[in-house]
């Protein structure tokens, strides 16, 4: 099953208007990963190098997408929703100012150029285990 396909059976989709740092315009299904209440869904996905992923909070509770820098490829280039350059500069805009949130109905898109391994997370739910893995095949 594709993955738009079994978001949207899941109903997790929504329609939402778009800021900076997020992909405005795009149609309800046209997501690939949710950020739910609890975590992301899927919280593992395939792409192929080149290739862009968009997130979208499908639920009411404020998230991020923020890369753990240790838990990306050498070569890669370091993605956070906010734009940030590193790890430690979007935990502590975060801490300061909620920087870097993706309200509901928000998205976020990054393209991922090397092939590797991704994991992130989604800062203010940490603890509670919301994090995930993108896999770049080449």
């Amino acid at each position: 099953m594709h993955r738009r396909r079994f978001l949207g059976r899941v109903g997790v989709a929504s329609v939402g208007v778009g800021t900076v740092g997020s992909v405005a315009g795009c149609l309800a299904d046209d997501y690939d990963v949710a950020m739910t209440a609890d975590g992301f869904v899927p919280d593992e996905l395939t792409v192929s190098a080149g290739g862009t992923v968009v997130w979208e909070n499908t639920s009411t509770r404020v998230h991020t997408v923020t890369a753990y820098e240790g838990g990306i490829p050498d070569q890669a280039d370091y993605f956070a929703s906010g734009g940030y350059e590193d790890e430690e500069t979007a935990r502590e805009e975060w801490h300061r100012d909620f920087g870097g949130k993706l309200e509901n109905g928000e998205r976020y898109a990054h393209t991922f150029e090397v092939p590797g391994r991704y994991d992130y997370v989604c800062i203010p739910h940490e603890s509670g285990g919301m994090y995930a893995t993108v896999f770049v095949d080449e």
